[in-house]
C-alpha cells in the first residue's frame, strides 16, 4: 500500500499542535470557532506527555485512501517504547476479499505476518519456520514515496512526548474550539489546528481520544481513536520467527509487504 507522490508525515509536528479543554472566558458560553483559552493551552501543553505517563493505549486507525477502499488498524501501543501491534484489514468496494495481516512495529522497524501464502512462499525460498517479514520503516519523504502503513505507524507512535511543552506555544491564531461530541461513549471537546488537523480530548481527565490528520493535500484523512489508556507490554517477534525483506525481497514484493 504505497501512496502516490510521497506522503508528507504531518504527525512529526504533534508536540506543538494539539489543543484541549472546553472552558470559556465569555460567561461560560462557547461558540464554534472560538480561539483556545489560556486554560486550554495549559492543558494542551501536557496532553502528549500524559499519553507517555499513562504508558500506552488501545487504538483504531482508519484511512480511506482510495474510492471505497479503507485500511483499518486495530491494536495497542506501548508509548514509552514506541512499540505496537495491530491487525490491519483493507476492505474493497468491488467484492474482493478483505486483505488481512498482522503488523508489529518499533521506532525503527515494521514486521508483517499472517498474510495468506506468506509461510509457504518463505518456506519455498528457504526460510523455514518463519512467520514474519521485517523491514525498516521508510523515512518521511523517501524518493519512492512513503508507504501508507509506515505513515500510520509514525502517526500513532507520535502521539506521545517525554515532557510537557510551553503553554504559550498553543495560544497562536488558528487553534479553535469546534464543539463537543461523544466518542466511544465518552464526552469529548473537539479542536481544529491551524493546519487543518483536528483533535478530540476527553472532557473529563483531558486524555486524547481522537486525532485526525489530512494527508495528500486533504485527499483523505487518517483518524486515530485511542481508548483504555494504561501500561502495555508488546512482545515483538523474535529473530527465530523473522526473516528480513532485504534477504527475501521477491517474496515481500509479491505479497505487498
Amino acid at each position: 500500500m504505497r501512496s502516490r507522490g510521497g506522503l508528507v508525515l504531518l504527525a512529526l509536528g504533534l508536540v506543538a499542535a494539539l489543543t484541549v479543554g472546553c472552558s470559556s472566558g465569555d460567561g461560560g458560553i462557547r461558540r464554534t470557532g472560538d480561539r483556545v483559552t489560556v486554560a486550554e493551552a495549559g492543558a494542551l501543553a501536557d496532553v502528549l506527555h500524559r499519553n507517555r505517563l499513562e504508558g500506552g493505549a488501545a487504538f483504531v486507525v482508519t484511512a480511506p485512501y482510495s474510492t471505497g477502499v479503507v485500511l483499518t488498524l486495530t491494536g495497542e501501543i506501548d508509548f514509552r517504547r514506541s512499540e505496537g501491534r495491530a491487525q490491519a484489514v483493507t476492505t474493497f468496494p468491488d467484492g474482493r476479499p478483505d486483505d488481512t495481516r498482522t503488523v508489529f512495529f518499533s521506532a525503527q522497524d515494521l514486521w508483517v505476518g499472517d498474510v495468506p501464502g506468506m509461510r509457504e512462499a518463505l518456506n519455498h525460498a528457504g526460510a523455514r519456520r518463519v512467520s514474519y517479514l521485517r523491514r525498516p520503516l521508510s523515512a518521511p519523504g523517501a524518493p519512492d514515496g512513503t508507504p501508507l502503513m509506515d505513515v500510520i505507524v509514525r502517526i500513532v507512535s507520535g502521539l506521545s512526548a517525554p515532557s510537557a511543552d510551553p503553554a504559550a506555544d498553543f495560544l497562536g491564531p488558528g487553534y479553535t474550539w469546534q464543539g463537543q461530541r461523544s466518542i466511544d461513549s465518552r464526552l469529548a471537546s473537539l479542536f481544529r489546528l491551524h493546519d487543518g488537523r483536528t483533535v478530540a480530548v476527553a472532557a473529563s481527565g483531558n486524555l486524547l481520544l481522537q486525532y485526525v490528520a489530512p494527508l495528500e493535500d486533504g485527499r483523505f484523512d487518517v483518524t486515530v481513536t485511542l481508548s483504555d489508556q494504561g501500561p502495555r507490554a508488546i512482545d515483538l517477534p523474535g529473530d527465530d520467527e523473522t526473516a528480513t525483506v532485504a534477504r527475501y525481497r521477491a517474496v515481500a514484493t509479491s505479497l505487498g509487504v
